[in-house]
């Protein structure tokens, strides 16, 4: 079985990045390369601004994720769970598929610098991935309605037709309500023994025995869970503003480095384009980084509102993007390493070694 989904993950990660490396490499060709370089060596010193958001970014899930943790667990350092937030996010966004290797890598990871407990780490990443998810629903929702005629606009130069308003509004709609039901689910006590049973059904014995040693391990989950019983809400209401902040800094980064430019765009303007291009990323989550993907559908939107010379404008506003990311990338490998956590550890991590 873990053969078997190594390979299924593989494939569909590699696939992943050859598409992203592909679009890429289109978008480059594409660039007014020179007149992009020339404006990105204009803004000096100030290009340390673009680093900020996502700064903030991390420190506001951090912050959101340190309240979602089950009542038995008292105290959480709050810059040990910021490794393992920079960790895990940086192996999400960077290898094949790596969402699904750095959300388990989570739980590992509060167990071995914080000594939390695999049950009590697994309930937190899972509330934790429902509730970013409710928010970015709420977010779209909000953002979509914000700007509505704006990309309705937008849509006839793209799309040729007035409907991407509608279909950000209603894909909003339906990522909240998914994303919330789950959550509700989650929370009634008996979602991973209801897991654990669904994959007893699996019909291979080696995948059952290894249920069979594990099944203490989903029992206390559940009981983990059940500590959010009667004062969730409460809880998880704060958390949700956290997020939609978290969110909100990814407008604000695109904002500083467009303006940082000497593009004149007005806020709501970006933030509503980063709300249809982060739905977008989340559409092809399989790509590292949504690679090549959003970086041309910035390029779409730049042109579609006006933008003057979008191919040297939003060559260097693209480029800038990924040079912050292949930063933050690198540090986030660097804090990994030096903490003593290795590729094989991901490696296990993504078998089930964890």
């Amino acid at each position: 079985m873990q053969m078997t989904k190594k390979s299924g993950l593989s494939w569909t990660g590699y696939l992943g990045l050859g598409l992203g490396i592909v679009l890429i490499v289109y978008l480059f060709s594409q660039l007014d390369l020179k007149r992009s370089a020339d404006l990105i060596s204009s803004i000096g010193f100030l290009s340390a601004f673009i680093v900020l958001p996502f700064l903030a970014l991390h420190l506001l899930e951090t912050l959101a994720w340190s309240r979602v943790f089950p009542r038995s667990i008292i105290t959480i350092p709050f810059f040990k769970l910021l490794k393992i937030q920079v960790i895990a996010e940086t192996v999400s966004m960077t290898l094949p598929a790596g969402v699904a290797i750095g959300e388990p890598l989570r739980p590992f990871l509060c167990s071995r610098f914080i000594g939390v407990p695999l049950p009590s780490g697994v309930a937190s990443v899972a509330v934790r991935k429902l509730m970013l998810g409710v928010a970015q629903g709420l977010y779209t929702i909000i953002g979509s309605i914000a700007g509505f005629s704006l990309l309705q606009v937008v849509s006839v130069r793209i799309l040729g037709f007035e409907g991407l308003g509608y279909l950000m509004v209603g894909a909003g709609i339906v990522v909240f309500l998914l994303f919330l039901f789950f959550l509700l689910l989650l929370l009634n006590g008996k979602a991973a023994q209801n897991v654990h049973k669904f994959l007893m059904l699996v019909p291979i014995k080696r995948v059952k025995r290894w249920l069979l040693v594990k099944e203490s391990g989903f029992l206390d989950t559940d009981e983990e869970l059940k500590s959010y019983r009667g004062s969730y809400t409460n809880r998880l209401l704060p958390v949700l503003v956290i997020y939609l902040l978290a969110w909100s800094t990814l407008a604000i980064e695109s904002y500083v480095i467009l303006r940082l430019l000497g593009i004149d765009i007005s806020f709501l303007q970006v933030f509503t384009i980063d709300i249809a291009l982060t739905m977008l990323r989340s559409l092809f989550f399989f790509i590292p980084s949504g690679l090549g993907v959003q970086d041309l559908g910035y390029l779409a939107f730049f042109q579609a509102v006006g933008m003057h010379d979008v191919l040297a404008y939003g060559g260097a506003f693209v480029l800038l993007r990924r040079l912050k990311e292949v930063l933050w990338y690198s540090f986030g490998y660097s804090i990994m390493f030096f903490s003593g956590v290795h590729l094989r550890d991901v490696e296990g991590v993504s078998k089930g070694g964890s």
